[in-house]
C-alpha cells in the first residue's frame, strides 16, 4: 500500500530528527520543526513559528524551491476527510485573501489529520 500511496501522491509522516538533519539550516534561532510530511520527493514541515514546503524540482532532486508561510499569513483553511471509498483526506491552506488554496496536500488514513487540523488551528487562531 505504501507505493499505491506514493503513486496517488499521498502524505506519509517524517521524523523530526530526519527533517532537522536535512533542512535543520532553513530554520531561525529558537524554531524547531514540530510535524513533517512526505510527499513522493516533496515535504511540508509546521515549525512553532512558520510552515515550510519543500518543493523538489528536477529529474535529479538536486533543486529545490523552499517556501516559508508565516501562521499570521494563513487566512483559513479546510479537512475533507476519508470517506468509505476514499483513500485518503485532503488539507487545504488559504494564504492572506487568495481566492484559491495555495496548498492542498493528500493524506493518507495511517496520519491522523484531525490532528494535523488541531495543530494548525492552534497555531492559526
Amino acid at each position: 500500500m505504501g507505493l499505491f500511496n506514493k503513486i496517488l501522491g499521498n502524505a506519509s509522516e517524517i521524523s523530526t530528527e530526519k527533517l532537522n538533519e536535512k533542512y535543520g539550516r532553513l530554520l531561525i534561532e529558537n524554531e524547531q520543526i514540530e510535524l513533517g510530511f512526505k510527499l513522493l520527493r516533496d515535504i511540508f514541515m509546521f515549525t512553532n513559528k512558520r510552515l515550510i514546503l519543500i518543493d523538489v524540482q528536477g529529474i535529479t532532486g538536486s533543486k529545490a524551491e523552499y517556501k516559508s508561510m508565516p501562521y499570521k499569513n494563513i487566512s483559513r483553511f479546510s479537512l475533507e476527510t476519508a470517506g468509505t471509498f476514499d483513500l485518503d483526506a485532503e488539507l487545504k491552506i488559504w494564504i492572506s485573501s487568495e481566492n484559491t488554496p495555495t496548498v492542498s496536500k493528500k493524506f493518507n488514513k495511517s496520519i491522523d489529520v484531525y490532528a494535523v487540523q488541531r495543530y494548525l488551528a492552534q497555531k492559526v487562531m
